[in-house]
């Protein structure tokens, strides 16, 4: 946060002050209303006055390397990434310029978190290096220890870059993408011991949250049923309810993989229930669309029905067409294992419409695939009872499972 060291008493402008002194107050006064605007969440108002306060200017250099820190920060929540680097960027010189190693620590940091989500993965892990680098030689530990879960989370959002697109389950990994994720869960690891030794339990909360995540991925299902219990704990006793939320998805997404579906439908329910008390539209229809597959997988079709009508209507009402596709294939799945054809065509028809319209060629040959089947099934009396069964099949089996598993990767709920 940002810290300037402002003089004693109460900030005045009296008018015998020199034209230096007037500067050093009107930068100070400037960067503290930044600061206030920031932390009422106004960063586009608070980065006008930071951006007013280096015109100004100060010769206080500690000054206005915080100032810069926070610009960095600010321009980050905005998610003006170029800039955020920009501002960072400064911090780190300046900081080196009058030799401050504490502050260069803390500046490397920045500058790594930011080129993580810039996607530069190898600068980040140098950036974070240096500051988990700082922080040791400075006995540092509360920075050593954010060094180490900012190294953690470089090496988790390229793993998860690494798995974007792959055809593979959790655990059934390239070796690169292996070794990536390993390398994520021993700094989180390591993040976590020293949190412990600091009695930090808002950060212990994190570290569980990501080895869960890691271990998921990595296909170690019950260590991250494990560790997503650990973080659930924490949530609750913080009353984190969006932590909570994100606990008992990750939790049911786990359990899938082990079979446990009965269970796995009573932590989606719970993450349905919190979402819509956290009137979070995107992750209620995340819940009804995990629901929906789970009931499917136990054959309870009616269930699945009811939660994919959900998850469509909240699709519908969000703009979001990939979603609308995904709810409209696995009602056409849904509704072939009922043997109700008609329905089936209906929903598979709009998957086919919807898939053109978005460019997902995948998405639109299985449309296509399914049109065709469901309009001969329909046509042909003497081969319905065969085909039925061959839909059934394709509906509640395999090829429903395997979307169910590839889409849970993609929704891990991250901390």
């Amino acid at each position: 946060n940002f810290n300037p060291h402002p003089p004693t008493g109460a900030l005045t402008f009296a008018p015998c002050v020199d034209r230096v002194d007037q500067m050093e107050a009107s930068c100070l006064e400037l960067a503290l209303e930044g600061e206030r605007l920031c932390k009422a969440g106004d960063f586009k108002g608070g980065t006008a006055f930071f951006e007013a306060a280096v015109k100004v200017g100060t010769e206080d250099l500690k000054t206005l390397s915080a100032i810069y820190s926070q610009l960095g920060n600010a321009y980050f929540y905005l998610k003006e990434y170029g800039k955020a680097l920009e501002y960072h960027k400064h911090d780190l010189t300046l900081a080196r310029t009058i030799g401050d190693r504490i502050g260069e620590g803390k500046a490397s940091g920045n500058l790594g978190n930011t080129l993580k989500v810039l996607g530069r993965f190898d600068e980040a892990a140098v950036c974070c290096q240096r500051h988990l680098d700082i922080s040791q030689e400075q006995g540092d530990k509360v920075g050593e220890a954010r060094a180490l879960y900012n190294m953690g989370n470089v090496f988790h959002a390229k793993g998860k870059q690494q798995l974007w697109g792959c055809t593979q389950e959790p655990g059934d990994l390239p070796p690169d993408v292996r070794d990536t994720l390993q390398r994520a869960t021993g700094f989180y690891e390591m993040n976590l011991c020293l949190v412990k030794e600091l009695g930090d339990r808002a950060a212990q909360g994190r570290a569980y949250g990501n080895l869960g995540n890691t271990h998921y991925l990595l296909g170690n299902f019950v260590e991250a049923i494990k560790f997503h219990r650990q973080r659930l704990s924490i949530a609750k006793e913080f009353g984190d309810k969006a932590a909570e939320r994100r606990a008992y998805s990750n939790l049911g997404n786990a359990l899938i993989f082990l079979g446990q579906f009965n269970t796995a439908t009573e932590y989606y329910r719970k993450t349905l229930q919190l979402s819509r008390q956290l009137r979070d539209q995107v992750m209620e229809a995340q819940a009804c669309y995990s629901l929906g597959n789970t009931y499917t997988l136990l054959q309870q079709y009616e269930r699945a029905i009811d939660y994919h009508l959900k998850h469509l209507y909240i699709a519908q009402e969000l703009t979001d067409r990939v979603g609308e596709g995904r709810a409209c294939w696995s009602l056409g799945n849904a509704y072939v294992s009922l043997g109700n054809h008609k329905q089936a065509l209906y929903y598979a028809r709009k998957h086919l419409e919807i898939s053109k319209e978005i460019g997902d060629r995948n998405g639109e040959l299985t449309a296509r695939m399914n049109v065709d089947q469901l309009m001969e099934a329909l046509g042909v009396t003497e081969k319905k009872a065969v085909l039925t069964a061959s839909l059934q099949r394709k509906g509640c089996g395999l090829t429903l499972l395997w979307t169910l598993m590839t889409s849970l990767c993609k929704f891990l709920q991250c901390q």
